[in-house]
């Protein structure tokens, strides 16, 4: 069971395992102006539980809009958008803080790791706003680490490590609170191509191990690799390709 709270408000879903953990129907983004721009229109789209999605399109074509929406950063204009069974309209800001750190986890290019802080602790600060202890949290952490092969370099301050190795403890910190969904959006942009390719290889190998992916990326070589392909183009889904699926759906 998972359980969302603000004040006296709370809502509790039975764990959605083995279903559709992400579900957007009829998902519009206009910002206004003169024109108004409409970053994206029209997306339906479901994604399963267990899955590795590429979602790739060239600048400009509303990918990061669509992360922010569907991390819940943004709200849609129009449309419903469903996150591990909650239907982000009916949330409060409070409780969409709550549906985020409990249920989505983060990767960004950036890495957003604090200086003077070990591996460890930035790790760790991924349950920060969970309620959990200290010693609790970093003893998740020396798990979570070990399981990105970072096992070696708890103790070294992130932001002096190696490129790669700072995006290894950043998604460490999005999954040490094993989130139903992680969001990675260009997590090989800020890495040399042998880092970029063990990144690669991680994430691969973390989704055989379940943890369902999303992939934002540009790098239509990193999308090929993927069982399943979602293009974007001028903020509409033109293409739905699965590895089963060589003609792609539209």
């Amino acid at each position: 069971m998972s359980q969302i709270s603000s004040g006296s408000t709370s809502v509790t879903l039975p764990s959605n395992h083995g279903s559709t953990v992400l579900s957007l129907s009829g998902v519009t983004k206009t910002y206004q102006g003169t024109p108004p721009v409409h970053a994206i229109s029209g997306i339906d789209l479901d994604i399963q539980t267990g899955e590795l999605v590429a979602i790739v399109g060239p600048s400009g074509s509303g990918k990061s809009t669509l992360l922010h929406v569907v991390g819940t950063l943004d709200r849609a204009t129009e449309g419903t958008v469903s996150v591990a069974g909650y239907d982000v309209d009916q949330l409060s800001d409070r409780e969409l803080s709550s549906l985020r750190s409990r249920h989505i986890g983060f990767v960004f290019q950036q890495f957003f790791l604090l200086a003077g802080q070990s591996a460890l602790d930035n790790v760790a600060d991924g349950l920060l706003y969970r309620g959990v202890a200290l010693d609790e949290r970093r003893d998740l952490a020396e798990v979570t680490l070990s399981q990105v092969g970072l096992a070696h370099r708890t103790d070294h301050e992130a932001t002096k490590l190696s490129g790669g190795e700072r995006q290894r403890v950043a998604i460490a910190r999005a999954l040490i609170g094993s989130p139903d969904i992680i969001l990675a959006d260009e997590p090989t942009g800020n890495v040399d191509s042998k880092s970029g390719e063990d990144i690669v290889h991680l994430i691969e190998d973390l989704n055989s191990h379940g943890t369902t992916i999303v992939v934002i990326t540009h790098d239509l070589k990193i999308a090929a690799r993927f069982p399943r392909r979602v293009s974007l183009l001028d903020g509409r889904i033109v293409e739905d390709t699965r590895a089963s699926d060589p003609g792609g759906s539209h």
